[in-house]
C-alpha cells in the first residue's frame, strides 16, 4: 500500500477552477492511475482533503503508486509525496494507542413500514455524529479512548476525540445545482483491539461514499 499527498494549488484559479465538487476530485484521483484506466481495471482508492496550517492537501491511499505528474495536475509544484504504507501497518499491535484522523460521512437508515428499502439520511447534530463513530469502533478493530480530567478525577470520563470539521461539499454540479454530502472530520485517540480487523479498516475505510473522499482513517503512534 502507498500513501500519497499533494498540496492543492488554491492560489491558482486557472488550475483549480474545475475543482468545484467532489466528483471533480474523484476524477483527479482516478486520472492519477492511468495504467488502471488503460487496463480497464479500477481499484478503490481511499482519499480525503485535509486542511492543515492554512493549506489544503489531497491525501490518497492506494495499492499502486500514482503517477506523480498526474497527481500534480491541480497541485503546487514540487509537493507530491508518496511513501510505502506497509511499514506503518506492520508496526501496529494489539493494545497500542494511536492518534487518528478520519474524514467520514456519518449516516443512518430510516425504514418505513412496508417499504422495501430504507432511506439513507445524514446525521446532523454533533452528538449523533460522535455517537456514529462510537457505534462503529469495536467492529472496526479499535476502542475509543476515554479520559478524566486530572483536576476533577471524580467527574465522568469523556471520549478522547473530537470533531474538528463539519462541511457540506457538493457531490456533483448539474445546471447550477448540486447534491451535497455531509463531511465530518474526527481527531483523537484510539486503542487497537483487533490488529487484523483494524488494518482492514485502515485500508478499506469506514462508512459510505468512499469514492468521494470519505472513510480514510490515518494514524500516528503515540510516543
Amino acid at each position: 500500500m502507498y500513501l500519497s499527498r499533494v498540496e492543492i494549488d488554491t492560489n491558482n484559479r486557472a488550475k483549480t477552477k474545475d475543482l468545484t465538487h467532489l466528483g471533480a476530485y474523484h476524477n483527479w484521483v482516478e486520472q492519477s492511475f492511468p495504467a488502471e484506466i488503460k487496463a480497464g481495471k479500477r481499484d478503490r482508492h481511499l482519499w480525503r482533503i485535509d486542511q492543515l496550517g492554512g493549506k489544503r492537501y489531497l491525501l490518497i491511499l492506494s495499492e499502486e503508486q500514482p503517477v506523480a505528474e498526474k497527481l500534480a495536475t491541480y497541485g503546487v509544484a514540487g509537493t507530491v509525496m508518496t511513501k510505502s504504507y506497509d511499514g506503518l501497518l506492520d508496526t501496529l499491535c494489539e493494545g497500542q494507542v494511536v492518534r487518528f484522523r478520519l474524514t467520514a460521512n456519518p449516516t443512518h437508515t430510516i425504514t418505513k413500514p412496508g417499504a422495501r428499502q430504507g432511506r439513507v439520511m445524514p446525521h446532523i447534530t454533533i452528538e449523533r455524529q460522535r455517537q456514529w463513530l462510537v457505534d462503529r469502533a469495536e467492529k472496526s478493530g479499535f476502542q475509543l479512548v476515554q479520559q478524566t480530567a486530572v483536576e476533577t478525577p471524580n467527574d465522568e470520563a469523556t471520549w478522547a476525540f473530537d470533531i474538528v470539521g463539519r462541511e457540506w461539499p457538493v457531490l456533483h454540479r448539474k445546471a447550477g445545482r448540486g447534491v451535497r454530502l455531509s463531511r465530518v472530520t474526527f481527531e483523537g485517540l484510539l486503542r487497537i483491539s483487533d490488529v487484523a480487523v483494524f488494518k482492514q479498516t485502515l485500508t478499506q475505510g469506514i462508512g459510505r461514499e468512499k469514492a468521494f473522499g470519505m472513510g480514510l482513517m490515518t494514524v500516528i503512534p503515540e510516543a
